[in-house]
């Protein structure tokens, strides 16, 4: 028997590092002799360069950054091969990176993402992609752009930092610096929601308020989008307003869209892609997946749904092993998962739930070996 474990993180509690060690004392207890591979998986979020980097055995770069109010700090990128990188934008202008009393949209900036992004290009790497969850900023993607060379000016020509304020100054768009490896480089945007770029679902009103953004500061915000998507259509022939998930990362979706011409793609598909999980199939006989909680959602771009994707694709069966279901849980079946374990095995509390989260899933994991050797045993 070849086993693959591959399981997000149940968030607060267990790694998925931690998870796949404790499936594989299980499967051993079970099938003594049998083989099997733990990964790391992540779905575009927090933690993708490091999932990544650990299964393509990668390695990281570190570079002097501008944070997300132009402080000066480091980040890291990975580094997968002599041609692909991946970068997390909350690496350089992530919201934990501000401290609640400084939290206004207003004054945050994407610029380093963009330094972070220049400085793939400029070590050769042409195939990029880059995860834009956790955003500090409401910036339209400017700062990450000026830093790639764009120049976004004002009604006297005056070039523009790139911080929220910033949005209703644009009057004018400069392309013509714009880092030169750009147009032979790929790149590939690791998003998994449609908001437009303005309007009630648009990135102000959606994610605005997590950043600090309330009262008059969304309006500002919002009428300030209004005129940068009014500016790139008149001055670039882009109407990215309506362009599902231009909205994402307070913007910077659009922005990536627009002038790098990046691909929007499921962050889940694209982890997958990048550590070749479909190779990692080869010659197993079930995968086990599962996150912390399982409900509708999960069938829209959450791990569970792009390994079973993958997994029905190639014919082998995979299971889940979850914290809790919600409502819509069953949902997942229809995208390759043949049935779900929850940890939770009598009445608790949540708080009760985490703080015994390694016994939970130890006797799922227990659970699940002994029920498929009772399916074996049927089988014969």
């Amino acid at each position: 028997m070849k086993f693959l474990f591959a399981s997000d993180s149940f968030k607060g509690t267990l790694s998925s590092e931690e998870i796949s060690e404790l499936l594989a004392a299980s499967a051993r207890k079970y099938f003594p002799g049998c083989t099997y591979v733990g990964i790391p998986i992540a779905d575009g979020g927090e933690g993708t360069v490091d999932a990544v980097i650990k299964v393509t055995k990668g390695s990281y770069k570190k570079v002097a950054v501008k944070g997300p109010l132009f402080e000066d700090t480091e980040a890291s990128y990975g580094v997968i091969d002599g041609n692909s990188a991946i970068i997390e934008m909350a690496a350089a202008s992530g919201l934990p990176m501000v401290p609640t009393e400084k939290r206004n949209p207003l004054h945050t900036t994407t610029y380093g993402t963009g330094q972070l992004i220049k400085d793939a290009l400029d070590s050769g790497f042409r195939n990029i992609s880059v995860a834009i969850g956790g955003s500090a900023t409401n910036d339209g993607g400017m700062g990450a752009m000026a830093a790639l060379g764009v120049r976004f000016l004002d009604r006297d020509g005056k070039e523009l930092s790139g911080v929220g304020a910033d949005l209703e100054k644009v009057c004018d768009i400069d392309v013509s610096g714009l880092h030169p490896a750009v147009k032979d480089t790929v790149f590939t945007v690791m998003c998994d929601v449609n908001n437009p770029l303005t309007g009630p679902k648009g990135a102000t009103h959606t994610f605005g308020p997590q950043k600090g953004a309330v009262g008059e500061i969304l309006d500002t915000l919002e009428e300030g989008m209004k005129n940068y998507a009014a500016v790139i259509k008149e001055k670039l022939g882009v109407d990215v307003d309506p362009m599902p998930g231009a909205g994402a990362a307070g913007g910077l979706g659009a922005a990536l869209t627009v002038f790098l011409h990046a691909t929007l793609k499921s962050g889940v598909e694209t982890v997958l892609d990048l550590i070749k999980f479909e190779e990692l199939l080869q010659g197993v006989d079930l995968v086990v997946t599962g996150e912390g909680r399982i409900d509708w959602q999960s069938a829209f771009g959450k791990v569970p749904a792009g390994i079973g994707h993958c997994c029905q694709k190639a014919q082998v069966p995979a299971v889940a092993i979850v914290g809790g279901m919600g409502k819509g849980a069953e949902e997942i079946y229809e995208h390759g998962i043949e049935s779900i374990l929850p940890t939770i095995n009598g009445a608790m509390d949540i708080e009760e739930a985490l703080d015994r989260a390694k016994e939970l899933y130890e006797n799922a994991a227990d659970r699940l070996f002994r029920l498929i050797q009772v399916g074996m045993a049927l089988k014969k």
